[in-house]
């Protein structure tokens, strides 16, 4: 109890904010390290948004100052904490569960992400999903849903763990049935550009303001610029969805990282991508260019083990590392979209803004949220407050809207 009040004391020393003000959003004050810039700032919050950012002269004031940022942001989240996107029976509770769990991670914005399934299934959590902006907490970090499959290679390896019963070419009268089930906000979709008909389907989703994602493809050179020609703008964790064994010129990797048109978004966590893969893809493609994801699961936060996985055995190890056995591939990540921050520091050498740029800024710009992402007068207050040891990020606080959603 003892030691409880003296952290409970060093947190109201470092985050002076009235009780009252956690859910009133008028002059709420923020102090910290601006994670830009390295400097002390106080930051003011005026119903729900970024009044004014000051420096902090005042020596006294600038002691043990957690570094702020804006929140991060995830466009590739297939579930959290037992709770999965994809599986039947997906209730409004559960996504407000699975959105608390992130909050905790630092997450203020991200994309619930259906993965290849049936269409029954698809449409009903999409309709789950639309049915639970209606809480106007969850609509403030959900702005859409994302569609992983099934549209995708039915190979083995570029399928990945994809269910390949559910695997079919892409069918514009059947999405447009998940766009109805989504109320308009299914925004973002991955499709395999070597698949009949591909072509067509992109240039209906630019047409209907839909991102273009290509992933878990064995698309050749000439197919991968071809979507990009007609409008598809990110390749799906690049360098995973892909066959283990791939012919050294001729494969899907060398066209994604030559073609600028299209942002890679990449996986940190320590498993999916080596440091050297890391590395070449921020060399080659650039800060400005790549964007961080978790491609996290609902076995996040789960204890080390063995789980069944749309009815396949998965493994989830002490180290977090998801493995499905049957076809040597992973199974989705563990670790939140944090842990791939660190990671991008400590493997590429890229400097604490680079790294939150390229898990907040890129992706508000990729998707058109123009009051997110950045700290800015004006924009809205989506901040995380961290400590960062030994390249780990480690959550303070995190605010959505001016509100304190999460104090550790």
């Amino acid at each position: 109890m003892k030691r409880f009040r003296s952290i409970l004391a060093f947190s109201l020393l470092l985050f002076p904010i009235a009780i009252s003000s956690l859910m009133a959003q008028d002059n709420l004050k923020v102090k910290g390290i601006l994670y830009s810039s390295h400097l002390p700032v106080e930051i003011n919050i005026k119903e729900g948004y970024i009044s004014s950012i000051r420096p902090i002269k005042n020596e006294s004031e600038k002691e043990n100052l957690p570094i702020i940022s804006p929140g991060f942001i995830d466009v590739q989240v297939n579930g959290y904490a037992g709770v999965s996107f994809t599986d039947d029976g997906l209730t409004v509770e559960g996504i407000r569960s699975a959105m608390e769990g992130l909050w905790k991670e630092g997450v203020t914005t991200f994309l619930p992400t259906i993965i290849t399934a049936s269409e029954e299934t698809a449409i009903e959590n999409l309709q789950t999903l639309s049915g639970s902006l209606k809480d106007l907490n969850i609509a403030k970090s959900i702005p859409g849903f994302f569609l992983e499959g099934p549209y995708i290679s039915p190979i083995d390896g570029f399928r990945g763990a994809h269910n390949a019963e559910f695997v079919r070419p892409p069918d514009w009268n059947e999405f447009s049935k998940f766009i109805e089930a989504s109320d308009q906000h299914l925004i973002k979709v991955t499709i395999a550009p070597e698949l009949s008909g591909s072509m067509d389907f992109i240039d209906q989703c630019v047409a209907n303001n839909i991102m273009v994602a290509i992933g878990h493809h064995n698309a050749n050179a000439a197919q991968i610029h071809e979507a990009a020609a007609h409008g598809a703008r990110i390749s799906t964790h690049l360098g995973n969805g892909c066959a283990n064994t791939i012919h050294r010129h001729d494969n899907p990797l060398w066209p994604q990282m030559a073609d600028d048109r299209l942002t890679p978004t990449i996986i940190a966590d320590g498993f999916h991508l080596t440091p050297d893969e890391l590395t070449v893809f921020y060399k080659v493609k650039g800060v400005d260019n790549l964007m961080l994801i978790s491609d996290i699961t609902e076995l996040a936060g789960m204890p080390p083990g063995e789980y069944d996985w749309n009815g396949k055995k998965v493994l989830l190890t002490p180290e977090g590392k998801l493995r499905l056995p049957e076809l040597d591939v992973l199974a989705g990540a563990s670790f939140s979209i944090r842990k791939g921050i660190g990671n991008m520091m400590k493997f590429t050498g890229c400097s604490l803004e680079q790294a939150i740029q390229m898990a907040s800024t890129n992706q508000a710009k990729m998707f058109g949220w123009n009051d997110r992402g950045s700290i800015e007068v004006g924009k809205r207050a989506d901040l995380v407050l961290f400590n960062v040891k030994n390249s780990e990020v480690m959550v303070e606080k995190t605010i959505i809207a001016g509100e304190v959603v999460y104090n550790k």
